[in-house]
């Protein structure tokens, strides 16, 4: 008598958003909501700082951003989930990890006033041009105007981050390409005013005020003249190069293949900043008059731009529209950035158990890690509140953590060219000499020397910047410190890469049948898992899948007797599984489709999957406990078993894979 198997109950459908990859475009895209921003704020504090030499250090940070690219290159391939945290993990330990992440939080702190400020300040600017326009008889106070705007676009993301909104690569790309044209507006106007009114070069020499030369005036001998000179404004101009550490976070994300989609991605992105950030900052100084660049364009530096464009009033306060839209569109969305990416951060180390629990409550409601972004709008407003929409103050602080989080990044991918000499790399950052295993990084030593001179001058001349950032950053790594001990006194068992229970949202379904209409592609694979540390076989679907054509499932059977009482739930163990199939899916930059079922018969389980979803092939994994012939025969039993008789016939290779070898069997 055939044993009777029971239909598959208790389907759980595991969906992230890890699995679902974007172009290079949207990469660059959503990396640039966030760097690009800096265009409209960059210019306006180096002039305020250093006078009319500007120009040539903002397109200085932007060619050098290049190097930054490159370096976060090679980083990000060495580590899918990357990021300045795992890497100085990685590179120089726990202790200098929790230093470089506090930095970074503090940078991702700061990135929400100064755009949301930044927005205020360009939005007030127009309106104290349409308002007359219009006969309204009201003087908008620029600085209140923009404290006022920005405690609302945070409390607004506030909330939409507590109800679980995260970025849109869509969305970003949108921006982009508005930004993108309206740039292009800008640059070709502002073209024909040079032609028409001929232009001069601003000095090379910078003149430095009072307040940006900071403790340095104590030390007469300290002259900012000449090297020193150049490498203070070098300092005042690096605020420019914020948002670098997106780049790491959404490398996870880009589609296969994947290191080459990054090349091309880290181009877009050094080829749009160059001309919108360093072009547009240097044809702003060429058009518009040095002493309405120091004072009534301070502030907004791209909308006196447009104004002060050849032209009929009505065209020029029209692109000023235009630019004011388009920025604040690029600045508000970097708030949500700010959001995303602290609390992305801060979940982030609490997988290495530094910490507490309490920060990681779950929202009753919308199941977000609440707290963290109570905390991260909080700072955030009193920072706005404190600096009464004062840009150049936003500017010089924010300058702390963009250095700290590139200085520790730089200096781990040195330490791991020593550390893992043995490891093949896709791309190295260039100019280097090679002894035996070791790839001399003289390149990177050279970016390395680069950013500690300015480090170290950043600390001599901006008070506000060095001061509040030890202490933001001594608090946070106090923080995180306690938070440790606490957390191993409680005995937990954190690893390093364990998936956020967030990014695993699990869904349950009635019947396989229901998940059949989500599989929309031209093939389909079914792949069994069962061993987080043996999916080679997976790994070699992946490697040769077409991502449009071909949908991947990736099946679980957990054994279980008596499976119909419906109270099932997945295991630790069972998580710990998909976690490895979303890292790997992360690796090779394709999208799969999570599936685990309970079952008395994991092969029973197989033919059924593979019957309901039509599939073309079935590729397990080699047992060491049974061998390849016989899985295959397993397979086969309980394939004519599940089968119906008027089902209508259609071939299906399965596979066993392992390494170097594989066997075949035609099932019909």
């Amino acid at each position: 008598m055939v044993p009777s198997h029971p239909k598959l109950k208790q389907v759980f459908v595991l969906s992230t958003a890890m699995l679902s990859f974007i172009s290079f475009w949207k990469a660059a895209s959503v990396v640039l909501c966030d760097f690009g921003s800096s265009a409209y704020y960059a210019g306006g504090i180096a002039m305020r700082a250093f006078g009319p030499a500007f120009p040539w250090f903002v397109m200085g940070v932007m060619l050098f951003s290049g190097l930054m690219l490159a370096v976060y290159t090679e980083s990000c391939i060495m580590f899918v989930r990357g990021g300045v945290y795992v890497v100085v993990r990685e590179a120089m330990g726990k202790v200098m990890a929790k230093f470089s992440v506090s930095a970074l939080v503090f940078d991702y702190a700061l990135t929400g006033p100064i755009s949301s400020v930044t927005a205020g300040l360009y939005l007030g600017g127009l309106l104290s041009n349409i308002l007359p326009l219009l006969h309204i008889n009201w003087h908008v106070p620029d600085r209140a105007f923009a404290v006022v705007f920005a405690v609302l676009v945070t409390a607004y993301f506030w909330r939409a981050n507590i109800r679980g909104v995260e970025e849109s690569a869509d969305d970003n790309l949108k921006i982009i390409s508005f930004v993108a044209v309206v740039a292009v507006l800008l640059l070709g106007w502002s073209g024909l005013t040079l032609y028409q009114r001929g232009f001069t070069l601003p000095p090379f020499t910078p003149v430095f005020s009072e307040e940006a030369l900071g403790w340095t005036v104590h030390f007469p001998w300290l002259k900012a003249v000449g090297l020193i000179g150049i490498v203070m404004a070098f300092g005042h101009s690096i605020l420019a190069l914020s948002g670098l550490e997106t780049l790491a976070q959404v490398y996870r994300e880009i589609e296969d293949p994947k290191v080459q989609n990054l090349k091309k991605a880290v181009v877009l992105i050094f080829i749009f900043s160059v001309l919108f950030t360093g072009l547009l900052t240097f044809i702003s100084a060429l058009i518009i008059p040095a002493d309405l660049v120091a004072g009534k364009y301070a502030e907004n530096l791209l909308s006196g731009l447009a104004l002060e464009l050849n032209g009929p009033y009505w065209g020029r306060l029209g692109m000023q529209v235009l630019v004011v839209l388009s920025g604040t569109l690029m600045l508000v969305g970097a708030v949500n950035t700010s959001f995303v990416g602290a609390n992305g951060v801060l979940n982030r180390v609490a997988e290495d158990g530094i910490l507490h629990d309490w920060f990681r409550h779950l929202h009753k409601k919308f199941g977000t890690t609440h707290r963290i972004v109570n905390i991260i709008a909080v700072i955030q407003v009193l920072i706005i509140l404190a600096s009464g929409g004062d840009i150049f103050l936003l500017g010089e602080a924010y300058a702390f953590g963009v250095l700290a989080s590139m200085s520790f990044n730089v200096m781990s991918v040195v330490i791991l060219r020593f550390k893992r000499m043995e490891e093949e790399r896709e791309w190295m950052f260039p100019f280097n000499l090679r002894f035996g295993n070791v790839h001399f990084p003289v390149g990177l030593l050279l970016v390395l020397v680069v950013l500690l001179s300015v480090t170290f001058m950043n600390l001599l001349t901006k008070k506000i910047a060095t001061i509040g950032g030890l202490i933001f950053t001594a608090v946070f790594y106090g923080i995180f410190y306690v938070s440790e001990k606490l957390n191993e006194k409680k005995a937990q068992l954190y690893t390093p890469d364990d998936d956020n229970d967030e990014k695993l949202n699990l869904r349950r379904e009635a019947d396989i049948l229901n998940v059949v209409p989500e599989l929309t592609k031209d093939r389909r694979i079914l792949v069994p898992v069962r061993n987080p540390n043996n999916l080679v076989h997976l790994a070699a679907v992946l490697e040769t899948a077409d991502d449009d054509t071909t949908d991947i499932i990736v099946l679980s059977a957990k054994i279980a007797k008596g499976i119909q009482s419906g109270g099932e739930t997945m295991s630790d163990e069972d998580k710990e599984v998909f976690s490895a199939v979303v890292l790997l899916a992360e690796k090779y930059g394709k999208t799969v489709k999570p599936i685990f079922v309970f079952s008395n018969d994991p092969f029973h389980s197989m033919a059924q999957v593979a019957q309901a979803a039509g599939v073309d092939e079935i590729v397990m994994g080699v047992s060491g406990s049974t061998g390849a012939e016989v899985q295959l025969e397993h397979l086969a039993m309980a394939w004519g078993m599940a089968k119906k008789p008027d089902a209508p016939v259609k071939p299906v290779l399965a596979k066993v894979v392992w390494q170097g070898r594989q066997m075949t069997f035609q099932l019909s």
